[in-house]
């Protein structure tokens, strides 16, 4: 009886240590004394710059039978695969964004590395905008460790565009909420595929002038806001890059506010969603139904990136967007509506760089601040899931994520990076204080960034450097009962936040940046 007792007790004192080494393994983190913090702090001067737009689709081998047309792969329901490579397995690649166990059947345009290096004689910044859900920070830092020296880039910033419709890169939407959505394979594809952009951006350096446009308003009827108070972030922020040499145009940076989700759950195909019509309508023109160029455009290498989408903006199925060029309109999810989406964005911003108010800067310098950043995740979802190795994310502390935030400007521009989705009201204005909120507090981000931010154009790079999810005002979260704005049920945001302390350390942290800037 006693050899029995004392065999249970070792056997659960072997299984609890083991249980300790797989959390702190999980936990661990992933690059311990690693600090973004970096200032640089340049004069006018001349510049170069160069573009590189690198395929990071991955390859569909298996696709798969969908019997009851659910968008999720279940054997229970009769579902299938085809073993294309005939190992035994289902060799699928797992669609990141509204529900678990999405794989991908086919492939309806090319995602990418899309990269932009900036020099202005003294220092040298890359900004990457890849076509996936997010990228965390731990895989950020795995890029920089990987760049060539010749490269000689001082800050490297990866944003995601936050495409429903690509990879899961963070493993949140694998085929169950236990199991990850990350293929190692591909992830290690993906970085060797940045690395490989921002090393042909580099080595594609020319001279360079600045072309700075923006419409604040004309793209609003494309967003919808689903959550009270509504507080967009509609305004379109451009960048053309210019050959000063050649009098030609490298590439142009194309910032806009909305989650590309257009094409909705159901959709099996990889796709960047509406982006890849606005980046084609900026390079190759715009074109309506019987192949005709109604704009122009510019060639180069278009960047898309998200600004703050959080709230959330969207392009759901009850929102209709008109055709540019037939007596119609799109609500249903459908590549007719993400297009119609896409090219309205185009012609917009054609026209805003054509616009006589566009200011061209042939001399600027870089002026740059960053800061690592430590925030805590009270979030039980969140600790869960990084204990199950499905959150592949490693912690600074006890359940505190490691993230970074940025400020820089570039001549009459200054843009701040955000390491999530950010909602409009921290960034644009419009805090509310709604009655049954958890917090009985006055908004403490005020005043709004951008009233913070110097320059003419102040752009917004979303899920830069990291995705720790929404980014909400603390007067604003509601989490318990009773529920603002007459709801009957919790708002969807805080579900996939870090906590209510997110908000006012971005806000501390990136205010504190832009003053710095300033100094």
């Amino acid at each position: 009886m006693k050899k029995w007792i004392r065999r249970v007790g070792i056997s659960l004192i072997l299984l609890c240590i083991l249980l300790l080494t797989i959390a702190f393994l999980q936990l661990r983190d992933r690059h311990s004394g690693y600090s973004a913090d970096i200032q640089i702090s340049n004069g006018p001067s001349e510049l170069s710059a160069g573009f590189a737009a690198v395929d990071i689709t991955p390859e569909i081998i298996d696709t798969w039978n969908d019997m009851n047309d659910d968008s999720r792969y279940n054997p229970d329901d009769g579902d299938t695969y085809n073993d294309q490579n005939s190992n035994g397995k289902f060799d699928a690649h797992w669609i990141a964004g509204f529900h678990n166990s999405r794989p991908a059947n086919g492939v309806h345009d090319k995602i990418w590395s899309r990269t932009m290096v900036i020099d202005d004689g003294q220092s040298r910044i890359a900004l990457v905008a890849l076509d996936v859900i997010g990228f965390g920070n731990d895989d950020v830092i795995d890029v920089r460790t990987m760049l060539p020296e010749n490269a000689r880039i001082d800050y490297v910033i990866i944003t995601s565009t936050h495409s429903h419709e690509g990879p899961d890169l963070l493993g949140l939407w694998g085929p169950s909420y236990f199991k990850s959505g990350i293929n190692a394979d591909y992830m290690a594809f993906v970085k060797r595929r940045i690395v490989k952009s921002i090393s042909t951006a580099a080595d594609n350096l020319r001279p360079a002038a600045l072309r700075f446009a923006q419409d604040l308003d004309s793209a609003r009827y494309l967003v919808t806001d689903s959550r009270q108070p509504i507080v967009k972030d509609p305004g379109i922020r451009l960048m053309q890059v210019l050959d000063s040499a050649a009098d030609t145009t490298l590439g142009v940076l194309f910032a806009w506010g909305n989650h590309p989700e257009t094409l909705w759950s159901k959709n099996l195909q990889i796709t960047s969603d509406f982006p890849h019509y606005v980046r084609e309508g900026l390079e190759q023109g715009v074109t309506d139904h019987d192949g005709n160029i109604v704009a122009e455009g510019f060639g180069g290498i278009a960047l898309y990136v998200s600004g703050a989408i959080g709230g959330l903006m969207t392009s759901d199925p009850d929102f209709s967007i008109p055709d540019p060029f037939i007596d119609t309109s799109y609500a249903a999810p459908s590549w007719d509506k993400a297009r119609a989406q896409g090219n309205w964005l185009a012609m917009h911003g054609i026209n805003a760089l054509q616009s006589e108010a566009a200011l061209t800067v042939e001399h600027a310098g870089i002026n740059l601040t960053a800061k690592t950043v430590h925030f805590p995740v009270p979030n039980q979802n969140f600790r869960l899931g990084a204990l199950l190795g499905v959150l592949k994310r490693g912690y600074s502390g006890w359940f505190q994520m490691k993230s970074e935030i940025a400020a820089f400007t570039i001549g009459p521009a200054s843009f701040v990076t955000m390491p999530g989705e950010m909602y409009p009201e921290i960034m644009n204005g419009g805090v509310d204080v709604p009655e049954g909120a958890d917090f009985s507090i006055e908004p403490v981000e005020f005043p709004p960034v951008r009233n913070v931010m110097p320059g003419e154009y102040k752009f917004l790079l979303g899920l830069a450097n990291d995705e720790i999810g929404y980014i909400l005002p603390k007067s604003q979260w509601d989490a318990e009962p009773p529920y603002t704005y007459g709801r009957e049920s919790n708002p969807y945001g805080e579900i996939v936040s870090l906590g209510p302390e997110t908000g006012p350390i971005y806000y501390r942290t990136v205010t504190t940046l832009l003053k710095e800037l300033a100094e």
